[in-house]
């Protein structure tokens, strides 16, 4: 027997796991337009799935005493960039807190693209997207690139040995061949510094 629409939608959907951030975009697979849509908003009404913003959705986590809990950005921004098929590259404070260098967590989070840039409001958060050049996403997808907005977000002056320990740890699990080739375009001191913390010869 075939699953109706709004069947196979919903199993994709526990299959992916709560915390899953999505478009109609990731079902075109399973029927028209329309009826992704029509399940979506089906789904959204049982409460199943939370509607985060215009054709964007989440299936949420519950904690034991804080209830629903609100949606990982990081998650929300990777939704949006693969419907509209772009790459996307976390900067500002929000790279530096990936990493470990800023225990801070911004309101408002920064990412790059090649695409125009654009702002989605997500409860009280808000994800900024900026336009960039293409040699600024060259390492896009990368903890290399991650680790390059970061120290750009730092500054040169403010690199402190535990710094230097938490970019080695954030880098531990990249060869030596994937550092280099991610370095290869970013800032002289950047690559410098990074080279220097992994201990090998550019």
């Amino acid at each position: 027997m075939r699953l109706s629409i709004e069947a196979a939608v919903k199993n994709r959907i526990i299959e992916h796991g709560h915390g899953w951030c999505f478009t109609p975009i990731h079902f075109t697979d399973l029927g028209s337009d329309a009826s992704v849509r029509k399940a979506l908003s089906q789904l959204q009404k049982q409460k199943f799935i939370r509607r985060l913003a215009q054709g964007l959705y989440d299936y949420p986590k519950e904690h034991d005493i804080l209830g629903i809990i609100p949606p990982d950005l990081n998650e929300v921004a990777k939704a949006i960039a693969e419907k509209n098929g772009v790459q996307i590259q976390p900067a500002g404070a929000h790279a530096a807190n990936l990493v470990g260098l800023s225990m801070q967590i911004p309101g408002r989070i920064i990412f790059l693209t090649e695409a125009p840039s654009k702002k989605v409001k997500v409860g009280n958060q808000e994800i900024i997207f900026k336009r960039t050049t293409k040699k600024n996403m060259l390492s896009a997808g990368t903890r290399e690139g991650i680790v390059i907005q970061a120290l750009k977000n730092l500054g040169k002056n403010h690199i402190d040995q535990k710094a230097r320990v938490r970019i080695s740890k954030f880098l531990k699990g990249s060869t030596p061949e994937e550092i280099k080739k991610n370095m290869k375009y970013a800032p002289a001191w950047i690559r410098a510094l990074v080279f220097e913390i992994m201990e090998f010869k550019p």
